[in-house]
């Protein structure tokens, strides 16, 4: 190739990251912001294509909860974002998405019996919203294979929340071998797609022990996420256990892997009633 032509996987790199460095808005981004700025700072600028990051928890701990305003977030900074439901119905997380951008209470929604001032800030909400939606829809029946075969024949996508992993056995193998091989799959759909997936995890263990912060170990599927996965998180609501000596909603989101960033601890703060998480250190306006 002649000199000064030269396009090289390396020149690429460079190139964006010149591009990042001086903020041209015109260079594709090559990670997706979370939404909450500690954990982004974490992990170097967010969720990067190409990875599976792997968010983990007790039953009840708000898993479903953070990973859909992870959606909601990088939705509305212009990402491409699908989000797949394994447990609820597309009508319920949307019952959750005006709780969560109305702060309101879900009971109350729907039951039909906001006040004045909720209905007006859910109405609010769902304006914003009208134009910066992820999708939503069910896990699809056939798995991995199935959900990889549905995201490709679609338009193409930033950031892909499958919630949770337990909803991608098929049951052609035992539980655990089904669970790594979904993991393994997933992160190779990652890499394919170059997208970020973000997968929730049901952490039934932590409950009996002394410290039930989860660790990597807990994660199990055969010890796939913690070969696999590029970052791995585990959320910690000390209230869960101890009500008396925790402080109300505080949260730990607790990065145990980051491939390409630090592990550590990141302080949220989680308002039950809105099923709604803020970052302590920079909170929403």
């Amino acid at each position: 190739m002649p000199r000064g032509t030269d396009i090289s996987p390396l020149s690429l790199l460079l190139a964006r990251i010149d591009a990042a460095a001086d903020r041209d808005p015109s260079t594709p981004r090559t990670a997706v912001a979370s939404g909450f700025p500690s954990l982004d700072r974490m992990l170097g600028g967010g969720l990067r294509h190409g990875d599976l990051v792997v968010l983990g928890g007790a039953v009840g701990s708000g898993k479903s909860a953070l990973a859909l305003a992870m959606a909601l977030r990088a939705a509305q900074e212009g990402h491409r974002v699908a989000f797949y439901t394994g447990e609820m119905s597309v009508e319920r997380v949307l019952e959750r998405i005006l709780a969560i951008e109305g702060r309101a209470r879900t009971e109350d929604l729907r039951r039909g019996a906001l006040n004045d001032a909720a209905r007006a800030s859910v109405g609010a909400a769902a304006v914003r919203l009208r134009e910066s939606l992820p999708v939503i829809d069910r896990l699809p029946s056939g798995g991995v294979d199935a959900l990889g075969d549905e995201l490709r024949a679609s338009a193409s996508v930033d950031l892909v929340v499958v919630d949770p992993l337990e909803m991608l056995a098929v049951g052609r193998l035992p539980a655990a071998e089904e669970l790594a091989h979904a993991v393994r799959r997933l992160k190779a759909l990652a890499v394919d797609l170059e997208a970020a997936i973000l997968l929730t995890a049901h952490l039934p263990g932590l409950v009996p022990r002394e410290d039930p912060r989860p660790v990597l170990d807990d994660f199990g599927a055969m010890g796939a996420v913690r070969e696999h996965a590029d970052v791995v998180l585990g959320l910690f609501r000390e209230g869960m256990y101890d009500a008396a000596r925790a402080l109300e909603g505080a949260t730990e989101l607790i990065v145990r892997k980051a491939r390409h960033g630090t592990t550590g601890y990141v302080d949220l703060y989680f308002y039950a009633q809105w099923m709604r998480f803020e970052d302590m250190l920079d909170p929403d306006r």
